[in-house]
């Protein structure tokens, strides 16, 4: 905070050595050496043990006061020294102190599941603004908007921005909370008000190894809710929705289509430029008219309404803003263009995501659907070769190219991609560039064009280097230079 806080009141109570000046004042706090500000504690994570050189070159030379570690280093001058055999299990606790609780001022609602998220989010941060959101796109404090660079950050940054939040007097926020954010303990500590779950299908078995460790992952969300006044929401029509619940205490609502729920969709009317839908809950009924299409952003759309219900707004309200939202970057995102084609940029990137964007795009084309997609390198391998026999089950015409290869070969990736689909009729461009042109060449008036994967990704990551390539600005660019 502005005038900090004595290293004594931060750590008491806590089972920790301190080696200087127990009196000093801390004014920040840094997990990242490399993000140390003049009178920070930096947090030296288990694992990343601290290291006197990589210290006095990084966060020292910051100007840091303090350093927790797991080991005291007797060389080591100037910054106190507290010591803690986990550095890692008490910063939920020195983040929340620090940043005196926001989360407890705020109502807070937190989104997990597979996919979904992000389009949950930004729908309810449409219907209630002023509100805070946290997520895969962007952080949004009112007015100010920071580009995000993972779908849930470490809590240090959470527990920073929520407490911005609450200084440009926001009330409310919402935050996507990713498996790795749950498992790392990442949103530990916060104060939630209400939980939703979107959905559950394979992803990221890169990290958590199975899908029963994945959604495990995925249940802890609703530990940080077990308690009378808490509110869960649940995809009806997703059979892993009582398995996450398991025997929380939040009171739970449900929302869906295929089954019997709470907040239920029904009269479903889609085109290729919006969708319309009833609205069913507790014997009411309200027309709902979004610019989202398919079967799985009706989903969405259910859990985010739900949640600005439980919170207070109308269903008047929710009607009025549902018509003035105007979509996600990156998630099933239109490209104006010249040559009367549908084209679409999609985040896409699991096998039960591109399922869901290309059967709802398969009800409804006028045309052919051309699908250019890639996999991600140096994550889930398994997954290639069933993205592959979704897109080709789907699509006229496929385009395999690369998504992110990180370390990997990209042609390699490719392969393997194209190895679950039978009928081998895939055209295989590495350059993603090339391939997106190829795409859109290809294309008559009336057909679908889907670039998947990368979404609102503004960057490629090949061999360890981020290099600058946005689908939607090449997609438009191609369609205005060829028109």
């Amino acid at each position: 905070m502005r005038n900090g806080i004595r290293v004594d009141l931060l750590f008491e109570g806590l089972d920790v050595e301190i080696h200087g000046d127990k009196n000093r004042k801390v004014t920040g706090l840094s997990a990242h050496s490399k993000r140390v500000a003049p009178g920070d504690l930096f947090i030296a994570k288990k694992g990343g043990t601290f290291d006197a050189t990589e210290w006095t070159s990084d966060a020292g030379a910051s100007g840091a006061v303090a350093v927790l570690t797991d080991r005291y280093d007797p060389a080591l001058e100037g910054p106190i020294q507290i010591i803690h055999s986990n550095p890692t299990s008490i910063e939920p606790e020195i983040a929340s102190r620090f940043f005196q609780s926001p989360s407890e001022e705020l109502f807070l609602m937190g989104i997990t599941g597979s996919k979904g998220k992000t389009t949950t989010a930004h729908v309810i941060a449409h219907v209630l603004e002023p509100c805070g959101l946290m997520g895969t796109v962007e952080i949004r404090m009112d007015q100010k908007r920071i580009l995000s660079h993972l779908t849930t950050n470490d809590i240090v940054t959470n527990q920073k921005y929520l407490r911005e939040m609450r200084s440009r007097n926001i009330k409310h926020a919402v935050m996507e909370v990713s498996s790795h954010a749950l498992d790392q303990n990442r949103v530990h500590g916060l104060d939630f008000d209400v939980g939703i779950f979107t959905n559950f299908s394979r992803d990221h078995l890169d990290y958590h190894a199975t899908m029963e460790c994945y959604l495990a992952a995925k249940a802890k969300m609703f530990d940080l809710i077990d308690q009378e006044g808490k509110i869960a929401l649940l995809n009806a029509d997703d059979l892993a929705s009582q398995r996450v619940f398991g025997r929380c205490r939040a009171q739970a609502f449900t929302f869906g289509i295929a089954k019997k729920a709470d907040y239920c969709a029904r009269n479903l009317r889609f085109s290729l430029e919006g969708t319309r839908f009833t609205l069913t809950f507790q014997g009411r009924d309200i027309e709902i008219e979004t610019k989202l299409i398919g079967t799985f952003n009706v989903l969405n759309v259910l859990g985010a309404l739900a949640a600005c219900h439980q919170r207070g707004a109308s269903f008047e309200q929710m009607q009025r803003k549902m018509t003035t939202f105007s979509g996600v970057p990156g998630r099933l995102e239109s490209v104006p263009n010249g040559k009367g084609i549908y084209l679409f940029i999609d985040f896409a990137h699991i096998p039960r995501a591109l399922e869901a964007v290309l059967s709802s795009l398969h009800a409804l084309k006028m045309g052919r659907i051309i699908t250019i997609f890639g996999c991600g390198g140096n994550r889930d391998t398994g997954k290639r070769p069933e993205m592959g026999s979704v897109v080709e089950r789907f699509s006229d015409e496929v385009i395999v190219t690369s998504d992110n290869p990180r370390e990997e070969e990209p042609s390699e990736i490719c392969r393997q991609v194209a190895e679950g689909m039978t009928k081998k009729k895939a055209w295989i461009e590495v350059d993603r560039y090339r391939a997106i042109a190829k795409g859109i060449a290809l294309s008559r008036k009336g057909d679908v064009v889907l670039i998947a994967g990368k979404g609102h990704e503004m960057v490629q990551s090949i061999q360890g280097r981020s290099i600058p390539f946005d689908d939607w600005k090449i997609a438009y660019e191609i369609c205005n230079h060829s028109s």
